[in-house]
């Protein structure tokens, strides 16, 4: 079972928080995503190395439920960021795997503190010509903010969908067509979420990773071994020949699939032996907590004061962070929205099914007392239309014109005078919709929800 935690990482007196998901038993092995991911891409590696290792995935700063380093990081800032992470976990010195420009970060932090790994492995290396680099610093990161009306959500789908198409993205010719190249909704959908959540500060990680030196240890450098590889469709796995001489213990290897590339790094990665870890340490004011009952069972998302008797529920089509006046309350995202997973098969609507995780949650915090919200006047049918990810992107922008509308009436499908509703106009800034927004995609429950609320009366 892979579960997910937030740590607190003080430098210099700065605290950033850090969010990062665990599995497995064994000795630590810390995983490093590529950008702009998070760490929830390796869920399906850590379930498969769960075995062997206790899988460690940290969100990079900046990228999935992470804080962002500040000004402008370098690759050493990023470095650096990961062990002050082991540092804060308790991990005193571990096996590690990167992809892509994790592979970056975890190179440029082996070179700075090599007595705290012991073994590497990397899918694809990038090593950029100075013509690629300067391409790249042009056109690859620009501005990403939420615009007035939504329009930022066409730019993202197609940029996140023809990075399968060509690389780089918007080198739209036959010389960088990409062997690899899909139209999966549910595919592109994942790494448009993982924007969302970065917004600009994709920007400072990437950046960082682009502008790195194109350096590897020298040859005669006491290193830890390390195994960089890559498979065919990969667009960096012609840049293993542009590694040159490398220390001694490190090699490189071309395959044709993913999959034989991942057996080859696991194999690698268990010929080093690890300590074991300690207890890891994680935060008292937000986590997640296995819940199990009949209908559902994975983690709920929770925040606040661990110590209060009330736990406050938000309204259908929302998460625990639309609502956080009560500061004396603990704050959870219900099955199916903001960070909590979903019920194990289709939503129910019946209140029992939701109470009893309810329930669990109020037994875990020993809590006695559940605060409900109100209930969105309207038509459930109506309030909450399918979001499902589709061929060109179309729910982005459906969900982008409710979250404005439902600042304006109420329901929200009623525009006209007749139901107009007051407004603060600073209400309808695009960071504010986004928050909305990204909130109702998430909300994959919301009808069944409104529908058990509307039954427990």
């Amino acid at each position: 079972m892979i579960t997910r935690h937030f740590i607190d990482v003080v430098t210099n007196g700065t605290k950033r928080r850090v969010h990062y998901r665990v599995a497995g038993v064994g000795p630590p092995m810390l995983m490093v995503h590529q950008s702009p991911r998070s760490s929830k891409e390796y869920e399906p590696l850590m379930q498969k190395w769960a075995s062997h290792f206790t899988c460690i995935a940290p969100d990079t700063p900046g990228f999935g439920q992470s804080d962002s380093l500040h000004g402008r990081p370098e690759i050493d800032e990023y470095a650096d960021a990961l062990v002050e992470f082991l540092d804060t976990l308790g991990v005193k010195k571990c096996a590690a795997y990167g992809f892509h420009s994790g592979g970056i970060i975890l190179v440029s932090a082996l070179k700075r503190h090599a007595n705290r790994f012991t073994t590497l492995a990397i899918g694809g290396y990038a090593i950029w010509t100075p013509e690629e680099q300067k391409l790249f610093g042009e056109k690859y990161l620009p501005e990403f903010h939420p615009s007035k009306y939504g329009e930022h959500l066409i730019w993202l789908w197609n940029r996140i969908l023809e990075q399968t198409w060509f690389f780089p993205w918007f080198a739209a010719d036959d010389k960088h067509r990409l062997s690899v190249a899909n139209d999966d909704p549910q595919r592109i959908d994942l790494i448009v979420r993982e924007m969302l959540y970065a917004g600009n500060a994709y920007q400072a990680g990437y950046g960082a990773v682009l502008r790195a030196a194109n350096d590897i240890p020298a040859v005669n450098a006491d290193m830890p071994p390390c195994l960089i590889s890559a498979y065919d469709g990969d667009p960096l796995q012609a840049h293993l020949d542009r590694l040159g001489t490398m220390p001694s213990s490190w090699s490189t290897r071309k395959f044709a699939t993913p999959e034989e590339h991942q057996t080859a790094s696991l194999a690698h990665l268990r010929q080093s032996e690890t300590p074991e870890a300690a207890h890891l340490n994680e935060t008292q004011d937000e986590g997640f907590i296995h819940i199990e009952t009949k209908l559902f069972n994975g983690l709920v998302h929770w925040h606040g004061d661990r110590g209060a008797d009330r736990l406050q529920l938000h309204a259908p089509g929302q998460d625990s962070g639309c609502n956080n006046e009560d500061g004396r309350a603990i704050h959870i995202d219900l099955p199916g929205h903001g960070l909590s997973d979903d019920w194990m098969d289709d939503a129910p609507t019946d209140w029992q099914s939701w109470q009893a995780v309810v329930n669990a949650c109020l037994c875990h915090f020993d809590a006695s007392e559940s605060i409900f919200p109100a209930l969105p006047k309207g038509d459930p049918e109506k309030l909450y239309p399918d979001l499902s990810p589709d061929r060109f992107g179309n729910y982005l922008t459906i969900a982008w014109q409710i979250a404005r509308a439902r600042r304006l009436f109420e329901p929200w499908y009623e525009a006209n005078a007749a139901h107009a509703i007051s407004f603060a106009p600073e209400s309808l800034a695009p960071d504010q919709l986004a928050l909305d927004h990204l909130a109702l995609l998430n909300a994959r429950s919301a009808k069944a929800y409104h529908l058990a609320l509307e039954s427990r009366s």
